[in-house]
This record gives structure tokens, C-alpha cells and sequence, in this order.
């Protein structure tokens, strides 16, 4: 019998990531594999901490010999400036979830929009595409925004708190996908009325923050609903949603699908994708 003599040490950032599957997803497939593969959570609500502390976190991981991080909110568009490369689509997107430490260099990836993309295809990949309307403008968003305009979404309305950031998140993807594409929403309530689909890239609905990011009269049946967050699985989006006869995606697979993505980079083996899908929805059952 061959021995896997590999060993990972991995690690996210984010605030408020107690709750996270993340680690398990990745343990679970490296011994699956037979990799020593240990995955720590690096909370910086819990270490009372903030994003300004990324420069010393990613150096304590440097000297530690972690393999690489991932990264979450806050803090997925302010460790760009620390890192040394990006790839094409990190660069493109303007979002980090993944750094790899190789060579003496901190590279950064993005595999939330890889993500996304393969739970859209599976959960909603027939659905009309005219018009959508985005909640949030983050990191998150931004990778999500990606994956909508390369699925075929032919007008994008991207609504956050920070106008200007809805504003530069638009202008970044109509440079990359073509002019009007995408636009900062003005009139949530208008651009919902005409609109086919609903995607929440936001933190809302999460564990640690209930609620919803708009108000449920705007939602009607013929929309279909994306969600990000995961847990809890069910958001209060999504109950509401799905209460009216909308149909829905949940924020499972992506949760999943960027995970295998990152896993692939961290241990340069191919993850099994539906052996983490099922250990994913075993820890929900």
C-alpha cells in the first residue's frame, strides 16, 4: 500500500467564521485521500481583531509554513495589496478568497466565482437571464457578478450600502464584459419589478446576522432566488422565497464547489467534487 507522505496545514480568515464548514469540507477530503491535513479557523471577531491586522496574521501564517489560507469577509478585497501575485481571474474580479505561500511568494486566487457558477449551472441553469438584481457589491458580489455576466445575465443591477463601491464594481465589469451590462441600482423596488432573478451576496441572513436585504413585498412568485450565505442553509430570503412559490438556490454549492477549487490548490491533487457535496450535506442533515 503507497503511503501519502503530503502534509497540509491550511487556514481561514474571516470575522465571525465560527459556524464555518470549511475545515471539515477540507479534513474530511484529505484523509479521504490520505493527506495529513489539518485546517484551522483564524476568527478576527474572536481574536478582537480587524482587517487591519491581515499584514501580521499573513506574515505569523508565513512563518508557521502554512501551505495557504482562505479568506472571507471583511477581508477578501483588502489582502490584495499584501500579496505578491494574483492570478487572471483574482486580478479581474478584484477579490481574494484563496492565498497559496510558494517559492517565498503569497499568490492570490478566486474560486467563489467557480463556485457559484457550477451550483447556478446545477440548480438554475435553465432559468431566464434578461434582467437580475444583485444585493451587495463586496468581494463576495464581485465574484458572483463575474460569474452572472459569463452565464449570459444580460443586465446586472448591483445594490449595496456604499454606493460608490456598487458604482466601481460596475465599471470594473462592464470594462470586462461590455458597455451597460451592469449598473449601480438607484430604485431597488423598480429594478425588482422588472426583474427575472434575485442574487444576496451579502452577510444578511447569516447566523450571526438575521434578517433580510430587501423587503420581502418585493419579492413575487415568478422570481428565482440565490442565496450565498449557508448557514444557516435556509435564510430567511430564501423561507420567504420559497413561501410564495419561487424558485431557489441555496448557498451550499457554492460553499462546496469553491472549496474543492481551493483544495486543488492547496495539496496540487484533484479533489473529489461529490464526495465533499455529500459530506457537506451530511453535516446540515
Amino acid at each position: 500500500m503507497t503511503t501519502n507522505t503530503q502534509s497540509i496545514l491550511a487556514g481561514l480568515i474571516g470575522a465571525g467564521i465560527q459556524a464555518s464548514r470549511t475545515p471539515a469540507m477540507h479534513e474530511h477530503e484529505g484523509d479521504a485521500q490520505g493527506i495529513r491535513y489539518l485546517y484551522r479557523l483564524i476568527d478576527i471577531d474572536q481574536l478582537k481583531l480587524d482587517s487591519s491586522a491581515l499584514p501580521a496574521l499573513l506574515s505569523a501564517a508565513e512563518r508557521m509554513s502554512f501551505t495557504g489560507l482562505n479568506i472571507t469577509f471583511p477581508c477578501k478585497q483588502a489582502i490584495i495589496p499584501l500579496l505578491d501575485e494574483l492570478s487572471d481571474e483574482a486580478r479581474g474580479i478584484g477579490a481574494v478568497n484563496t492565498v497559496v505561500f510558494k517559492d517565498g511568494k503569497r499568490i492570490g486566487h478566486n474560486t467563489d466565482c467557480l463556485g457559484f457558477l457550477e451550483g447556478f449551472r446545477r440548480g438554475l441553469g435553465d432559468v431566464q437571464r434578461r434582467k437580475v438584481v444583485q444585493m451587495g457589491a463586496g468581494g463576495a458580489g464581485a465574484a458572483v457578478a463575474h460569474a452572472l455576466l459569463s452565464e449570459g445575465v444580460e443586465q446586472l443591477s448591483i445594490f449595496d450600502v456604499e454606493l460608490a463601491r456598487a458604482e466601481a464594481l460596475a465599471a470594473n465589469l462592464n470594462k470586462h464584459f461590455g458597455s451597460q451590462r451592469a449598473q449601480a441600482g438607484d430604485d431597488l423596488a423598480s429594478a425588482m419589478s422588472n426583474a427575472d432573478g434575485l442574487v444576496n451576496t451579502t452577510p444578511m441572513g447569516m447566523a450571526k446576522l438575521p434578517g433580510m436585504p430587501i423587503p420581502k413585498e418585493l419579492l413575487r412568485a415568478a422570481l428565482w432566488v440565490a442565496e450565498i450565505v449557508y448557514f444557516p442553509l435556509e435564510t430567511e430570503l430564501l423561507r420567504e422565497a420559497r413561501a410564495i412559490g419561487c424558485r431557489t438556490l441555496d448557498g451550499g454549492n457554492m460553499a462546496v464547489f469553491q472549496a474543492v477549487k481551493a483544495f486543488e490548490l492547496f495539496s496540487g491533487s484533484e479533489a473529489d467534487a461529490q464526495r465533499m457535496l455529500d459530506h457537506f450535506h451530511s453535516m446540515n442533515a
